[in-house]
């Protein structure tokens, strides 16, 4: 794949993806035919920042483990009324770091 593509990607999803595995897209990327390089672009990964706010605001009641596809968790949240609150401000802390993975995962998974 062409090398401005693959910097165009890394600067656009580098806050989507854990700093550590960085690495690890590029060679990805580097490997890839051009005829996938459209379809990891439009991939549904989730912003960080949105599922901490969404976190921040809804949730006790398991929202953003539903928007990151773990609806166990997500039932299990909202049951627990975010596990009497301890749940929920874990995941204050927890949630960016979980979402870059879940991205990473979901980008690896279709690179192939």
């Amino acid at each position: 794949m062409e090398e401005n593509k693959i910097d165009l990607f890394m600067s656009t999803m580098s806050d989507k993806f854990p700093a550590t595995n960085m690495m690890a897209v590029r060679s990805q990327l580097e490997k890839l035919e051009d005829s996938k390089f459209a379809f990891l672009q439009s991939l549904d990964y989730k912003s960080p920042t949105t599922l901490l706010i969404v976190s921040f605001f809804v949730g006790a009641l398991g929202v953003d483990r539903f928007m990151l596809g773990q609806t166990g968790l997500g039932i299990a949240k909202l049951l627990t009324c975010g596990g009497f609150g301890i749940w929920t401000i874990i995941d204050w802390f927890l949630i960016m770091n979980i979402t870059k993975e879940n991205n990473f995962t979901l980008f690896m998974q279709n690179a192939h």
